[in-house]
């Protein structure tokens, strides 16, 4: 089964992890059609770090780019061969296999490529007669290429040096021909393979056949002479003998080779695979371990990453390279977005306080029981959310559901809320721009991109801290990434009461507007009653852009 990508927004908090956990694991309980696995596009705040740890849960793993990659590819894992394995061999499984391209390992190590290509020059290209021993050809490659059978000698040895030659003349006119160490191609006649065991000849390759005497054979022992015969004729025999070369005398090496890892994108090696035009490319894992092979073909069937979104709807809130993604389903309880799709999915979205309310409504449709690590981390997500019920977007069943996790889970809401958010502004540790973006939101309205940050708290002292920190940094923030204006939330839980810094042209003026301001303190105004950045601060800001 294909893997589905459970996953929320970018700056994740406690509702989007608990919800993508606890989707991926109802949707494989009640389907059998994916593996679907909970993802984050972001790292944990501390809130969603303790409620995990509390429930002894291991955090899903982080995600940045959900475009496709060379693991979404369908891989050809053609086995490597031996560097000393003949040419003639290769080409055989090259036929069998339908491949042009072959590596060549050591172990779980690549160190080289042969191709259709290289095979073909041992056949054209023009080479001494000290070839075979210049490529340390084994005399099993020879016997196996010749189809050869070994009379005398020990062929688990390699060719050191001499050179091949045809013995067609008379014994008088061989003994000024044959080296020490030579490869001697010959025929039946007692006379000159005699001559060439005398003259110290390293191999004989007897042809067509012909029959070996005891006593040749014993003499050739004695000297440390191969003796091998095979059914070709002489012709034939230098002919094919080139294709004893091992696949290491032509290979190209792996310091000059262009490999791509699992990981890699596939937008980011399509252009160097045009530029090289080589007809495969291996393909290693991070330890540097060959895995299979590539083709420019297979990047014509490289499969999208399929995505169910919990949490948001907006692209600029989504996982990097969402665009590239197949997206099968979105369940949030935000205002609809600017997300898009190729094909209809299925999409849920209920004006709750949270999305784990949602996927707690949908246990219970599907008659799903739920365990108590399940209803620990749904319990969490929905007092998070609707700040322990203080939260205008808190409905009725919100604290229904609520009540049912608390019980199934053992906790008691308000004492192990007030635990969690002190656990979650646990900031001295943090730099300026890690806490600004702890929690922090694009939108676009009208062509303006807004950004909106969120900070809980239960202390007011803590509250003034940030403002202090934040005032000096948040003007650093408009700019980046094509951000026109953002405002920062500092929200007192206890009081009900934000705190707003803002930066970006005519930022002022459409908070003033939206809350009816008539004096702001510098650059941070008070908003009483307002905690919730989607129901409360965001419509409000974007009423005014709209006029």
């Amino acid at each position: 089964m294909s893997d589905v990508f459970v996953i929320g927004h970018k700056n994740p908090d406690t509702d989007s992890v608990c919800s993508a956990l606890c989707y991926a694991e109802l949707k494989n309980k009640i389907t059998g059609t994916h593996n679907y696995k909970a993802k984050r596009a972001g790292h944990l705040n501390e809130e969603t770090h303790f409620v995990l740890e509390k429930c002894g849960v291991k955090p899903p793993e982080y995600i940045k780019d959900v475009r496709p990659q060379v693991k979404d590819i369908d891989i050809r894992k053609t086995e490597g061969i031996d560097k000393n394995t003949s040419v003639r061999t290769a080409w055989k499984l090259m036929k069998q296999l339908d491949v042009v391209t072959l590596p060549i390992t050591e172990g779980t190590r690549l160190i080289g490529l042969v191709t259709i290509g290289d095979i073909a020059k041992s056949y054209f290209e023009m080479y001494d007669s000290n070839v075979l021993s210049a490529s340390r050809t084994s005399v099993m490659n020879i016997v196996e290429t010749l189809d050869a059978t070994v009379i005398t000698g020990n062929a688990n040895t390699q060719l050191q040096h001499g050179k091949m030659i045809i013995a067609t003349t008379n014994p008088d006119v061989m003994e000024n021909m044959i080296d020490p160490g030579d490869m001697v191609i010959i025929g039946n006649r007692y006379e000159s393979q005699l001559c060439a065991i005398e003259m110290n000849a390293g191999c004989l390759i007897v042809c067509e056949g012909a029959k070996v005497s005891n006593t040749i054979a014993k003499i050739a022992g004695d000297h440390d002479c191969i003796i091998m015969t095979t059914q070709h004729d002489t012709y034939t025999v230098a002919r094919l003998l080139n294709q004893a070369i091992p696949v290491s005398f032509f290979m190209k090496e792996r310091e000059g080779l262009i490999t791509f890892k699992m990981r890699d994108y596939i937008d980011d090696i399509k252009d160097i695979m045009a530029q090289k035009r080589h007809r495969d490319f291996p393909i290693e894992d991070d330890n540097g371990c060959y895995i299979g092979m590539i083709s420019r073909r297979n990047l014509l069937k490289a499969g999208r990453k399929k995505l169910v979104l919990v949490d948001h709807n907006e692209k600029s809130q989504a996982v990097n390279g969402v665009e590239d993604a197949e997206i099968l389903e979105i369940i949030d309880h935000h205002r609809l977005g600017s997300i898009e799709t190729i094909a209809p999915v299925f999409f849920r979205n209920q004006p709750l306080g949270c999305t784990a309310t949602i996927i707690y409504k949908m246990y219970r449709e599907n008659n799903v029981e739920i365990d108590k690590k399940t209803a620990f981390l749904l319990c969490s997500a929905i007092i998070s959310d609707t700040l322990i019920f203080k939260s205008p977007t808190c409905t009725g069943e919100d604290i229904h559901a609520c009540m049912e996790l608390s019980a199934i889970a053992q906790i008691e809401p308000e004492q192990y809320g007030r635990e969690m958010f002190k656990a979650g502004s646990n900031l001295s540790s943090k730099t300026d721009k890690e806490i600004f973006f702890r929690d922090f939101k694009k939108f676009t309205v009208n062509d303006i991109s807004i950004g909106v940050g969120q900070i809980n708290s239960m202390s007011i002292e803590e509250i003034r801290g940030l403002i202090d920190r934040e005032s000096s940094y948040i003007s650093s923030v408009t700019g980046e990434a094509g951000i026109d204006m953002v405002y920062l939330m500092l929200t007192d839980i206890m009081s009900e009461t934000s705190y707003i810094l803002f930066a970006g042209k005519n930022s002022e003026n459409v908070l003033r507007q939206a809350f009816n301001l008539d004096t702001i303190s510098g650059n941070c105004a008070v908003l009483e009653g307002v905690v919730s950045r989607k129901k409360q601060f965001f419509p409000s800001i974007m009423e005014v852009l709209q006029q």
